[in-house]
């Protein structure tokens, strides 16, 4: 029997952070051992935002050494380039045929961005639902992993496929539904700024590769208040928001005498800040370590690449082969 499909990407717009390992690839570990996962970087997706050409291949290869360092593992998991699988944008622009501008202009992430950027509202912004289902079903996934600020996009996937299926009346394309592990959601970090979570827009990440240096200075900055008046007060958003991180990267026993001067008012937040500095300068060393080898190691890289592209290229082409004889590309002459 084979296994369920699951289709992941990320924007190599910069480097993985603590939330995206926690929120994200430690999960990864766990599916590629249990499903069949296609892992891909979405460097088109990234030209929404124009990088540079050095930037973008830069993105490209700090995303790919991270997720190997991480155990992503390319003999379980299919790991690829997105831009190195030809037939997504194929099927992108069939879907793009019945996808309409109402329900476009009507995404929030759109909207979003073009309040946030009006300088740069693109049609790959306004696409990037299509672009994204495409990525998805090309596949047939079953499942994707998506954060609440994708779930919507996940939805419009979920209505082109289906809308493609009744179109041409297939069921070439299985309706993907979001994934969650353990039936659980993903764990959110905190970001360091008092409030929301970690992301790299924001400014409030660290980066799994960050050097010690600007890892203590960064939680050293972490928002605080001026501490607790009254025994067993309720912790504020920015407290919270350490305790979490704290919880994640702490040992419990730690985790707990914080936790027993904080409700005794007795807690030094200078030492809090320390101890969790430390803890996750420890944690990520590891992975910095393995981040710089494989990024020394081009061959490697490449061959990783190429193996990947091979496996999602094979998938890609035997969906596109039935869209496009359901459309009624078919030889003729």
């Amino acid at each position: 029997m084979s296994k369920p499909i699951v289709v992941s990407g990320i924007r190599p717009t910069g480097n993985l952070h603590l939330g995206n390992y926690f929120g994200a690839v430690r999960s990864f570990l766990k599916m590629q051992e249990e499903y069949n996962c296609y892992f891909f970087i979405a460097d088109i997706h990234s030209l929404t935002t124009h990088p540079t050409p050095e930037n973008l291949q830069t993105g490209v290869k700090q995303v790919l050494a991270e997720y190997l360092a991480c155990g992503i593992d390319p003999e379980k998991a299919t790991i690829f380039i997105q831009s190195d699988v030809p037939e997504i944008t194929e099927l992108y622009t069939f879907l793009n045929m019945n996808a309409y501008l109402g329900e476009l202009e009507r995404t929030t992430s759109f909207k979003d961005k073009a309040r946030k950027n009006p300088e740069n509202v693109n049609a790959g912004l306004l696409t990037y639902p299509v672009l994204m289902a495409s990525d998805i079903i090309i596949h047939k996934a079953q499942y994707v992993p998506v954060g609440k600020d994708q779930e919507q996009n996940l939805e419009m996937a979920r209505k082109f496929a289906g809308r493609f299926n009744r179109m041409y009346k297939s069921e070439v394309f299985p309706i993907p539904r979001p994934f969650t592990f353990d039936g659980g959601d993903m764990i959110k970090i905190p970001g360091l700024d008092g409030s929301g979570k970690m992301g790299k827009s924001e400014g409030n990440a660290i980066a799994l590769v960050e050097d010690p240096k600007s890892i203590r200075k960064k939680v050293m900055r972490a928002v605080t208040d001026a501490g607790p008046t009254e025994p067993n007060s309720p912790k504020p958003e920015p407290i919270q928001n350490l305790f979490t991180l704290m919880d994640i990267m702490t040992d419990p026993a730690i985790v707990q005498q914080f936790n027993d001067a904080y409700n005794d008012c007795s807690i030094r937040y200078g030492d809090l800040k320390k101890q969790l500095a430390e803890d996750i300068v420890t944690f990520t060393a590891p992975i910095r370590e393995r981040v710089n080898e494989i990024l020394a190691d081009e061959a490697y890289m490449a061959k990783v690449a190429r193996m990947g592209a091979e496996k999602a290229r094979e998938s890609a082409q035997a969906t596109l082969k039935e869209v496009k004889e359901l459309i009624g590309f078919k030889k003729l002459f």
